[in-house]
């Protein structure tokens, strides 16, 4: 007969028991929290559909917020039944599928198959809204696609979130000007070696070359087109000392929102369906010189003379961003009755990002009678104002008054700016740099009509006040009353940084491998030096009288061991982190020619209250 009082074995065992049960229940919750927060991939990547080869682009995240995300794809075809899964309960969500209506290419292209003419190259864009997010809540997710000839296409699964809450530390690329030069796949893949996957990307303009050419942004045949270098898919091989090394990128905005600039390689010229993309590209002229034009050769293409032809007849003899735009799904700032992308404002985290459009169309410095530059008009063309370039005109003014500068006015008097913990502004164009496209003044051109003696026009030249320097004297002012942290911008190919006295950081984080140099010494920039010339263009320095920072941790020196305060080099590419965690932004450099060395960390500097 058992005995009534339990011996010493069996309260142990119980006990042992209640051990096991508790710490069984632990690891159950555990799990429990860890699959609602981080599902595994299996729940949305059956193993049974392979991932497929037939994308133009593995799908990316776009304009996100507190409690959803945009998730974008290309195909080739237009197919159907186009859907994002994702999550722990494979949730579908049907996607939207519009064609891109300028996507071309022509004789210049680096494709697969070659174009003699330019041709119309179809695309389509899917993109679906996910929402219902939880901000801290990321998950995995895959799209499909039915295609042409009713096959189901899966891509790999990658994981989206809705915009992080405030405290959460992000770890942000910062980078600008890829243009598939040759650095750009080996720099992105050095980010995700060295970062892992960062959290965002804030791109300060020039994404490519000829926005039109399709090939620059999906599958230029050398392997450095846009998406393939951001997304890990590209192939660039980079010759270095006899070494020859094969780079793919970095798979970066699959799992992290892309939030671009308008740089001036965003904007297209005057449309033809004859002329070469790059001369096209290089064809814009102000909207108020066509506009002045449209009377005298509008007349066959706009008949009856409507509102809306017009428009499009403008457009066309002007220039247009219309291949960013409906590639991109970026956040939106009011304006007027509608929105634009064009410049926008969002919180991301800890960040307040304000994104403008500053950029200039960029024109050869030459001083001769055979280049439409931006100092002069070609001899040839004097009489006929159709082929005249106006100089280095602005695509979009931020003069105050205009549209851009009193909503920014609105922007970073607002509780969203203010209340930020890092307050980050984002453009193209410098407002500080030892590079060369910081020369002539950001203005509007000013024409000098020279004539002879009996009144014949005989030279058209332009002039750029330094003193109306429009980022000096309107932007700069602004940013610095509201406690902005950091101004980051790209255009002039290199890295440098700079510091205001009040504190404001100035950071250029764009050397990919298309540098001219850091104009210092005996490296002056290209500037007039004919005599006719009145304004001075400063040919060393910075314009505008910032000191370049030197880096604080490993500089680069100088054959004389002198520390440099830029990276100007076409074998060594850099690029920059800010880290929300941290509230530092860090700037790493990689030299192509060593391929089995380091990746350097070479400058840290802090922003926002400490």
């Amino acid at each position: 007969m058992a005995s009534a009082n339990p011996g010493p074995h069996h309260v142990n065992s119980k006990i042992g028991t209640l051990v096991v049960l508790g710490l069984l229940f632990c690891l159950g919750v555990v799990l429990f929290v860890q699959l609602s927060t981080h599902p595994p991939e299996a729940t949305v990547a059956p193993s049974s559909m392979p991932a497929s080869e037939n994308f133009l682009t593995d799908p990316f995240l776009q304009a996100p917020t507190e409690n959803s995300v945009r998730v974008v794809w290309f195909t080739e075809f237009e197919g159907s039944d186009h859907s994002v899964t994702y999550g722990p309960a494979e949730t579908v969500v049907a996607a939207n599928t519009t064609q891109l209506s300028r996507t071309r290419e022509d004789a210049q292209s680096h494709t697969a198959t070659a174009y003699e003419q330019v041709t119309l190259r179809p695309i389509w864009r899917h993109e679906a809204e996910i929402t219902g997010l939880r901000p801290g809540l990321d998950m995995a997710y895959f799209v499909t696609s039915t295609g042409p000839s009713g096959e189901m296409l899966r891509s790999d699964a990658f994981r989206l979130s809705a915009t992080p809450p405030a405290g959460q530390g992000l770890k942000i690329l910062l980078t600008s000007d890829h243009q598939l030069m040759p650095m750009t796949a080996a720099n992105l893949q050095k980010v995700e070696e060295t970062m892992g996957q960062v959290d965002g990307v804030f791109f300060a303009g020039d994404l490519v070359n000829v926005p039109d050419r399709a090939s620059e942004w999906f599958d230029d045949s050398r392997g450095g087109a846009f998406f393939p270098c951001l997304q890990g898919r590209g192939s660039y091989t980079l010759e270095k000392d006899g070494t020859a090394t094969t780079y793919k990128g970095g798979r970066i905005i699959q799992s992290a929102p892309l939030f671009t600039a308008l740089g001036n390689h965003e904007v297209m010229g005057r449309h033809s369906t004859t002329a070469a993309l790059n001369d096209q590209f290089n064809d814009p002229v102000p909207w108020a010189a066509a506009n002045g034009l449209y009377g005298q050769y509008a007349e066959a293409f706009n008949p009856a003379k409507t509102a809306e032809g017009k428009r499009r007849w403008l457009k066309n003899n002007s220039f247009n961003i219309d291949t960013y735009n409906e590639i991109l799904s970026l956040p939106k700032a009011a304006r007027d009755q509608g929105q634009t992308q064009r410049y926008y404002a969002t919180t991301y985290g800890d960040v307040r990002l304000v994104s403008l459009y500053v950029t200039q169309i960029w024109r050869m410095y030459t001083v001769d009678g055979e280049t439409r530059g931006r100092y002069q008009e070609r001899t040839a063309d004097l009489n006929n104002p159709k082929n005249w370039g106006h100089g280095q005109f602005i695509f979009e003014s931020i003069e105050p008054g205009s549209p851009q500068y009193e909503w920014l006015k609105k922007e970073l008097a607002s509780d969203d700016f203010k209340q930020a913990k890092y307050k980050v502004v984002m453009l193209h164009h410098p407002p500080h740099t030892l590079g060369g496209n910081v020369v002539p003044a950001f203005t509007t051109p000013v024409p000098v009509y020279d004539q002879d003696g009996d009144g014949n026009l005989v030279g058209i030249r332009y002039e750029y006040p330094k003193d109306d320097d429009h980022i000096v004297k309107y932007l700069l002012p602004l940013l610095e009353k509201s406690d902005t942290d950091l101004v980051f911008y790209g255009h002039s190919h290199l890295w440098n940084r700079f510091e205001s006295d009040s504190g404001l950081q100035f950071l250029e984080s764009s050397n990919v491998g298309n540098s001219y140099g850091a104009h210092l010494g005996n490296n002056p920039r290209p500037v007039p030096e004919d005599s006719r010339y009145t304004e001075t263009y400063a040919a060393t320095g910075d314009p505008n009288g910032l000191r370049p920072v030197v880096p604080t941790l490993a500089p680069l020196t100088d054959d004389a061991g002198q520390p440099l305060p830029y990276i100007a080099s076409n074998d060594i590419t850099a690029f920059s982190i800010l880290d929300t965690g941290a509230g530092t932004v860090s700037s790493y450099y990689f030299d192509t020619r060593k391929p089995q060395s380091d990746v350097v960390k070479f400058d840290e500097f802090r922003i926002g209250q400490p």
